[in-house]
């Protein structure tokens, strides 16, 4: 007991930067749980292993192809049955979501799902998750049994987990499973921007708008400050799924990821998704209405307040 697993997230070569917040998470609660922090990669290549450095010792499991939920399963299972950790944390993600729901069930562990915090005091566990994308915080009280949790993205720094190295290994054996799931082909959506606009990924400065613009026709005042900011208008899900912007424009971890100078965040509320595509922005600017909107969590500077004023005042002074 004491025991903190990560379980390391991959795709197309590339890990998951799910997995180095995990990790610098997770080796400050195997300190406080008084046990060791272990990372499990499945399906990895030596140059992970490497990456994984921050963990005490990292338990890798050939697979012998992309991600397959089932064969995934299996290894995650039988790795938490013989290793016993007192905590596993899985990202909250469409690779960890396959994941963590059925292991809490197998194991009759109790699952704390969309977790913005994880904390340990005493030899207890306790998560705070953010619901309806973060209007609504709920606190669990895990105690000190098992128990497995699902971490949002961009909660934690993935630079805490970060450290290359030459970590201690040890294999285990993929276990048999029934193959009722078989990889057929792996399909990455591209958003490329239409004719005509602009890159919103390549983009210094943007303007990003929100549900809190109100309507399409108020887009022009975004437009309007992004002219005289020399920037781009980028959009979370609300302005996109309304039909307002093009699909191209939208920031998010299901849309684009970016990565700009300043990111000036106008009346957007921050859900993780879309926190997920813009938290490695270099500043961050929000502005929104509702103090307590998780947008201000990431922000660098935030200001409470009606859009359009801001916008106005912005104006002016420009």
């Amino acid at each position: 007991m004491g025991d903190v697993l990560i379980v390391a997230e991959h795709l197309e070569g590339q890990m998951a930067d799910i997995t180095f917040e995990m990790l610098g998470r997770g080796k400050e609660l195997a300190a406080t749980l008084g046990g060791a922090c272990r990372s499990l990669l499945v399906g990895g290549t030596k140059e992970m292993v490497g990456q994984l450095g921050a963990a005490d010792k990292v338990i890798t499991v050939e697979s012998g192809g992309p991600f397959n939920p089932e064969s995934e399963l299996a290894a995650l299972r039988s790795v938490v049955e013989a290793q016993a950790p007192q905590l596993v944390m899985i990202g909250s993600t469409s690779m960890g979501m396959d994941l963590a729901g059925t292991l809490s069930a197998q194991l009759n562990r109790p699952l704390a799902a969309y977790c913005s915090q994880v904390n340990a005091e005493g030899g207890a566990v306790k998560t705070t998750s953010q619901l309806y994308g973060g209007k609504m915080n709920v606190i669990s009280e895990l105690g000190s049994e098992p128990c497995v949790v699902a971490v949002l993205p961009g909660c934690y720094p993935a630079e805490s987990g970060r450290a290359p190295g030459e970590p201690d290994t040890e294999a285990f054996p993929m276990p048999a499973t029934a193959g009722k799931v078989r990889f057929k082909q792996m399909i990455l959506a591209v958003l490329l921007p239409e004719g005509g606009d602009v890159d919103i990924t390549s983009q210094e400065v943007l303007v990003a708008i929100g549900r809190g613009i109100g309507k399409k026709e108020e887009i022009e005042v975004a437009e309007e400050l992004a002219k005289a900011l020399n920037a781009a208008v980028a959009a979370s899900r609300p302005i996109i799924d309304a039909g307002w912007m093009p699909k191209s424009r939208q920031v998010g971890k299901s849309a684009l990821k970016v990565k700009p100078k300043v990111y000036l965040a106008l009346g957007i509320s921050g859900a993780p998704e879309h926190i997920e595509g813009m938290k490695s922005s270099a500043t961050i600017i929000a502005v929104n209405t509702d103090k307590n909107a998780p947008i201000f969590d990431v922000a660098h500077y935030g200001v409470v307040g009606d859009l359009f004023d801001i916008c106005e005042d912005m104006m002016d002074e420009l």
